[in-house]
């Protein structure tokens, strides 16, 4: 078997000789009239000399006739060159093509004995010489990170792949239309931000040389888009990347898409209601059934969502009767049983956070909200009118993951003022996590704040949950990867 070098010497020799030739490799302007798609949908129907342009995926040669695949990416035709039907320099020509060159072709359809659908040639080009071989169809790409390095490669050769990323567009692109439908405005917010807030998570930071300033790439676009409420938007949501500088695993990548919407004179309560109703219409949309299957579970979307408190999450599954009442040494005895690490500078809000994540949250499948969180464990929600120490927050958890995180927003600027402060003692103290107060966003909230409520919904999970796939990196096209040596 030759190795790649070889046979990349063996193309680069095709190549200067195709140039050697008078023949341009790589022409400017294709031409195309038809897709493959289409032809193959209205086959019968096309009966005039028609061109096609795509990439050669296999050569079948029988002395005085060739027959190939041709597959520009909305699906795959066979065409068949002829040594009779074509000039004698046409011909001899594509003894220079290989698999994975492009090619424009022109010729009429007819079908072979065998009812193949297929290309008579009566004129080709090359539109581009490939000098690399593309991997075999089985055996090319078994390392998973050479997949995820050459995603392009993955595509090509995959099917499933492909199919995975074009349902990912799907559903962002219904996702965004049932949110506009409903008088949501799209906008957009900076990702370059002074200050990284809106989440609990370490930012990625730079340096603006201009400005001379240090600057965040965003955790969260939160903050301002609070920002457009106090402005007088209503109801605004934002599909974009953010940045966290965490650990990478199954369901986190630090690079990630999030679509997160606010809605002034709404609660948790009817937004719950409301993004409830969004899901099971996507559902319906995408898979006309209320049921999708993830991993070996069924999920029913047909039923209500399940509603829990946090506390009592913590005491069906983790065995903590009241985690209210426990205090941070109690919890960290908990948390050290469960195996978990704990650090110095973790407040006991931050503590039940992890034993929740490692305990409960993998064992909640059916589409389930978590309701009723304590103050400690989100800075930016509102208190519930009934009792000061919890907030009015849920998250939506579906599989054992968490695809929604939401609240009432907190728009007293007085108590937002006082949680922050609690966030830069816990900063002082050594947290990355935690955002330093944002000043401006206290003087935005001094000009008065609607009450409202907001969502963030992980684009990555939900697609890992729709495509029934384990792994974040498989939704996401390039993934962050260690550089290869």
């Amino acid at each position: 078997m030759s190795s790649i070098d070889d046979i990349r010497a063996e193309r680069v020799r095709k190549l200067e000789e195709i140039k050697k030739a008078g023949i341009e490799p790589f022409p400017v302007s294709p031409e195309k009239s038809f897709l493959i798609s289409d032809i193959l949908a209205n086959f019968n129907k096309i009966k005039k000399p028609i061109f096609i342009c795509g990439r050669i995926m296999a050569i079948r040669s029988h002395g005085g006739s060739v027959f190939f695949d041709v597959n520009d990416g909305s699906g795959i035709l066979q065409a068949y060159l002829k040594k009779d039907d074509v000039s004698k320099e046409q011909f001899f020509l594509f003894e220079k093509a290989d698999i994975g060159d492009f090619v424009e072709l022109k010729g009429k359809l007819f079908k072979t004995k065998k009812k193949e659908k297929t290309l008579k040639i009566g004129k080709w080009r090359f539109l581009a010489k490939s000098l690399l071989p593309l991997p075999e169809k089985w055996h090319g790409l078994q390392d998973i990170e050479e997949r995820f390095r050459k995603r392009y490669l993955d595509l090509l050769m995959n099917q499933e792949v492909k199919e995975r990323f074009l349902m990912r567009s799907r559903i962002i692109s219904e996702l965004r239309d049932i949110l506009i439908k409903n008088g949501f405005i799209e906008v957009e917010t900076p990702i370059l931000q002074p200050l990284a807030g809106g989440a609990l998570a370490e930012p990625f930071t730079t340096h603006h040389n201009s400005l001379d300033i240090d600057l965040n790439l965003r955790i969260a676009p939160e903050l301002y888009l609070k920002k457009l409420l106090i402005g007088g938007f209503n109801k605004v949501f934002e599909i974009g990347r953010n940045f966290r500088n965490e650990g990478i695993d199954v369901t986190h990548n630090p690079e990630f898409t999030m679509l997160e919407l606010y809605e002034a004179y709404q609660d948790a309560k009817g937004l719950r209601q409301q993004t409830e109703k969004f899901l099971k219409e996507l559902i319906k949309k995408i898979f006309k059934k209320p049921e999708i299957v993830f991993e070996e579970n069924k999920i029913n979307f047909n039923k209500k969502f399940s509603e829990i408190s946090y506390y009592e999450v913590l005491k069906r599954y983790a065995l903590i009767i009241d985690a209210g009442k426990e205090d941070r040494n109690g919890i960290s005895l908990k948390a050290k049983q469960f195996g978990i690490k704990v650090e110095d500078f973790e407040t006991k809000e931050k503590i039940m956070d992890n034993i929740y994540k490692k305990m409960c949250r993998p064992k909640i499948i059916q589409p389930t909200f978590i309701i009723d969180y304590p103050v400690g464990t989100s800075p930016l929600a509102k208190r519930m009118e009934n009792n000061k120490e919890m907030i009015d927050r849920f998250q939506l958890v579906i599989a054992g993951m968490e695809i929604i995180n939401g609240f009432s927003e907190l728009n007293d600027p007085v108590d937002q003022k006082e949680r922050f402060a609690v966030q830069d003692k816990a900063k002082e103290a050594g947290d990355k996590e935690v955002s330093p107060s944002d000043k401006d966003y206290l003087e935005a909230m001094e000009y008065g704040m609607p009450p409202a409520a907001g969502l963030g919904i992980g684009i990555d999970r939900l697609v890992m949950l729709l495509t029934n796939t384990k792994n974040i990196r498989e939704v996401i096209l390039f993934p962050t990867l260690r550089p290869k040596k």
